[in-house]
This record gives C-alpha cells, sequence and structure tokens, in this order.
C-alpha cells in the first residue's frame, strides 16, 4: 500500500478536540464556573470527538466519502478495539451486578478492618499493582479496584480522586509491565524482542517510579488526619466475588473469564444472601453496561479519527518531524517517546499507539543505533505515561465512570505516571551504551 503524503493539516482534528473539550473545561469549572456544574460536564466528551470526526470528514476531499467511511471501519474494527469493547461490557456487567449485591461494600468495609485506615491508600496502589500485573490489563483491574476505592473512600472520609488515582497509577505500573498485556505483546513483537529481555530493561524504570509513589502515598497517609472508623458491618458471602476475583486475577486468568465469572459469583451470592433477585440481578446488569456506553462510543469515535488522520498522511508528517529534529542515539530515544507519546496522545489507546508507531521506531532504532529492548520499552513506558494521564482516555474515562466523579478531577493525584515519565526521560539522559553497541545487538537479535 502507497504511504501517503506527509501533512501537518492531518492533525487538525485532535487539536480541534483538545480546544473545544479542554478549553471549555478549563473555562467553565476555572474561569466562569456555575454553582453546582461541574465544568468539564458542559461539554459531554462523546460531542466534543463528533465534531472532531466531522471535520475529519471534511478534510481531504480527493478521498470519496465512502472510502473515508471504508478507512473508520478498518480503524474501528482492529481487534484491539473490539477487544476493549467487549471487556467494557463484561466489565460494566460485573460493576452493576458486584455493586448492586452489596459486594462492593462489604469488601470495602472487610479490608476496612483489616488495613489501618491511615494506609488504605498505599493498600490499594500494591494490590492494583499486582492485580495489572497478572491480568494484563489496566481497564480490567481499575473495573474491579475503583468500586472498592470509592467504598473505601467513603467509609473512612478519604479524597475520593486520590483514591482513584491510586488504582489506575497501579494499573499502569502493571499494564506496562505484565507479560500477558497487549501492550508488552505489541512492542515486543514490532520490535523482534522477547518479552523477558524488555521486562528486564522495563523493569528497571518502572520500580524506582512504583517506589517513590509508595513512599509518597505513606508519607501523605501519616501525615493525614486520624479517621475514626471503629466498626464496620459486612457479609464475608457478599465480598467473596471480590476476592475471587483478585486471586483469579492474580492466578493469570483471562480477564473475559475473571470478569465472567465474577458476574456469575456475584448474582449467586447476591441471590442467596438476599440481596438481590433474579429480576434486579439482570436490571443492575443492564445499569452496569449502560454506564459504560459513553466510554464505548468514544472508543469507535477515537479508532474512526485516528483511522482517518492515518490516512491523510497525520502520522507520516510525525515521522518526517522527528528524523529532521532528533540527532545521536539520546535524540532517537526521545524522538520514540514524542513518537509514541503523540501517537497515545492522537489516538488515546497506548496499544494501539504502540502498534502505529512501532515500525517507524524500529527505522529510527535501526537508524539512530539503539538497543532493540530499549526501544520496545520506550514504546511501552511512553504509551502507558500518557495513557494513564489523559483525561479522555479509556483508563479515567472509565475510573472516573466508576467513581462518578470528572476525569481531570484526577489527574493531580496521578502520582505514579508523572514519576514514571521522569524515571524514563532520566533512563535515557544516563544510558551510556555506546550506539555501536546497540547497533550490534540488533544485527544479532535480526
Amino acid at each position: 500500500m502507497e504511504k501517503p503524503t506527509p501533512k501537518a493539516k492531518a492533525l487538525l482534528p485532535i487539536i480541534v478536540f483538545l480546544i473545544l473539550y479542554l478549553g471549555n473545561g478549563i473555562y467553565f469549572e476555572y474561569i466562569n464556573p456555575t454553582e453546582g456544574q461541574m465544568g468539564f460536564y458542559v461539554m459531554s466528551v462523546v460531542v466534543a470527538f463528533v465534531i472532531a470526526l466531522i471535520v475529519a470528514f471534511l478534510q481531504n476531499p480527493k478521498l470519496s466519502f465512502d472510502k473515508k467511511i471504508h478507512a473508520c471501519a478498518q480503524g474501528i474494527g482492529d481487534d484491539n478495539i473490539t477487544i476493549m469493547l467487549f471487556i467494557f461490557l463484561m466489565a460494566g456487567a460485573f460493576s452493576g451486578i458486584a455493586s448492586a449485591s452489596g459486594g462492593a461494600e462489604s469488601t470495602a468495609n472487610l479490608l476496612l478492618d483489616i488495613i489501618p485506615a491511615n494506609f488504605a491508600i498505599p493498600g490499594l496502589f500494591i494490590i492494583a499493582c499486582l492485580i495489572s500485573m497478572a491480568m494484563g490489563t489496566s481497564v480490567g483491574t481499575i473495573t474491579v479496584l475503583v468500586p472498592i476505592a470509592a467504598s473505601v473512600s467513603a467509609s473512612a472520609g478519604l479524597n475520593l480522586p486520590m483514591c482513584v488515582a491510586t488504582v489506575v497509577g497501579g494499573a499502569m505500573f502493571g499494564d506496562n509491565l505484565s507479560f500477558i498485556s497487549d501492550t508488552t505483546i505489541a512492542a515486543t513483537k514490532t520490535q523482534g524482542v522477547e518479552m523477558k529481555d524488555k521486562f528486564r530493561v522495563n523493569f528497571k524504570i518502572a520500580l524506582p517510579a512504583a517506589i517513590i509513589t509508595l513512599v509518597i502515598l505513606i508519607v501523605l497517609a501519616m501525615r493525614g488526619d486520624t479517621a475514626q472508623l471503629g466498626h464496620f458491618d459486612y457479609n464475608i458471602w457478599q465480598a467473596i466475588p471480590y476476592f475471587a476475583v483478585l486471586i483469579a486475577s492474580l492466578c493469570g486468568i483471562n480477564v473475559f473469564i475473571v470478569l465472567g465469572c465474577g458476574t456469575i459469583l456475584s448474582g449467586v451470592v447476591g441471590i442467596g444472601t438476599g440481596s438481590l433477585t433474579v429480576a434486579s440481578a439482570f436490571s443492575s446488569m443492564g445499569t452496569g453496561t449502560s454506564g459504560m456506553f459513553e466510554t464505548m462510543i468514544v472508543t469507535i469515535l477515537v479508532a474512526s479519527i485516528g483511522a482517518l488522520m492515518k490516512a491523510y498522511g497525520g502520522f507520516e508528517f510525525i515521522l518526517q518531524l522527528i528524523k529532521n529534529n532528533f540527532k545521536g542515539k539520546k535524540g532517537g530515544m526521545f524522538g520514540i517517546g514524542f513518537l509514541t507519546s503523540l501517537m497515545d496522545i492522537a489516538t488515546a489507546n497506548n496499544t494501539v499507539a504502540i502498534v502505529m508507531a512501532g515500525p517507524i521506531a524500529k527505522d529510527i532504532s535501526q537508524e539512530f543505533g539503539i538497543d532493540p529492548k530499549k526501544t520496545a520499552s520506550l514504546l511501552d513506558t511512553f504509551s502507558c505515561v500518557w495513557q494513564g494521564i489523559i483525561p479522555y482516555g479509556a483508563q479515567l474515562l472509565v475510573a472516573a465512570s466508576l467513581a462518578k466523579i470528572t476525569s481531570v478531577s484526577i489527574i493531580p493525584f496521578l502520582f505514579y505516571p508523572f514519576l514514571l515519565f521522569i524515571c524514563v526521560v532520566a533512563s535515557i539522559l544516563l544510558d551510556k551504551t555506546p550506539a555501536s553497541a546497540a547497533a550490534s545487538d540488533s544485527e544479532e537479535i535480526v
């Protein structure tokens, strides 16, 4: 297939979205706030993306409408997009029925009886890291833990956005490192390296960020006011579905099986304990899946816009920009990070971003003499950094939807993604591997 001509104006749709969504949100939240109205809810993220998609369709009149539709269909039909949509549906069903059965409240109260109240947030971070490592999906981890975090926050009087951000940070830690994560698979496959080799390089970047994050959370916990929790009532049976999901996740069982079995078990336990009837069980599942519709629509819109921008030459423009402005081995590594960051910001999907950036990153890696293991690590890490920060990404949208807060309110407390960014930049600046040695390694691997 012939490559499109590089064109900067092909990136216009995502620029339009950012101006509309973030611009309106900032204006109505901080410049001209209205009492009782959250600024970032004035303009729906769906409306902003629809307008951006319209802009994309209006571009490039030489390309017929039917061909533009075909490009969108190919973007939406990507395997990773389809998997995400199915996960959203199953996650919504599990979240809805588990919450309605009393599972979230019972699990939270049980954890509060085990974990000292002032250390609940550091505990959530560790649990999120482990679960995401086992599940290989940040969205699945967020779906499982955010309802618990929200209940812990309400019961202990803790900052809800901070609790949710802690879960998101831990989820991105596991997503970045897990052997069964789509991002790990995409990053290693595009660079022709083994997962264990990429893990070793990646772990040296992610672990310091996680340790510093944990220290910050512990310090904040120790400096916070002592919560008067007392004793909370809970039903151990209602908590079992959540623990079953956690254990299954740690065992590395497929996320679909985990969420499917969790949904069934929540229904059985809910009916058995009297907190649900057959009718209310199905109703709660429907409510949960309905709550994910906006996120699914956003996913479809982003996939469509990304496909059109690629067809118009937007991504080719990015490649040309990197080749013209980054020099030397370290410059090449920063170029890969810059490329991956732009792809993720544009597509709001870290796996898709890696798949798109991977072939270009491999060319950059060979041209600048960068070890392909390092390239795979940079692809995965930079994509996870931005995916864990952008307010319109699936991770923050799902977390915000489950916690019933705005995605932007979570951002100030995302300690881990910001620290991960600092650590990956430091890893580039401190890299002392000669370019010739890296190139030699690349040749051996190929």
